[in-house]
């Protein structure tokens, strides 16, 4: 990777809708070298994919809970099952296995509290825990799926 690249990766960090000459006029390019190093980064999977960041209130998914797991299983035939029903659950976008005092860490959202019940429910009812613990986001004060590249090394 080089600086032209970062600057491609930048600019669909940004929009990835973002019309191709316009990424190759901020990349210093013309289209046909942009779009062939776009096709360079999806090949060596460096852009994984390409998606639509999808406004929460307008999908009535306006509530975010954050949720914390721990267990007294730790092996991996549960981890395994446990994993696979989570990624069944479409209101968890985010499921970590952390280190310290929490095994687990979920972002959830939801419409409501009600909602949220029924995803606790299947949360559960999907494996045998020890401790879930739930704290509902009063206000996004900073989101972003854009990773840095600073430290990128060139």
């Amino acid at each position: 990777m080089d600086r032209i690249d970062l600057k491609i990766l930048g600019s669909l960090q940004e929009d990835a809708m973002m019309p191709l000459a316009t990424v190759a006029e901020k990349a210093g390019l013309s289209s046909s070298p942009c779009w062939r190093r776009i096709q360079t980064l999806i090949e060596k999977k460096i852009i994984r994919r390409r998606v639509a960041l999808l406004d929460p209130d307008m999908v009535n998914v306006p509530v975010t809970v954050f949720v914390t797991l721990k267990t007294n299983k730790h092996h991996t035939k549960w981890m395994t099952a446990f994993a696979r029903e989570v990624a069944k659950i479409p209101e968890v976008t985010e499921f970590y296995r952390m280190s310290g005092e929490v095994d687990y860490l979920l972002r959830i959202v939801v419409p409501d509290v009600a909602a949220y019940d029924g995803v606790y429910k299947r949360l559960i009812s999907a494996a045998e825990l020890f401790d879930v613990s739930s704290s509902f986001a009063m206000e996004t004060i900073k989101y972003s799926t854009a990773l840095p590249l600073n430290y990128v090394k060139i």
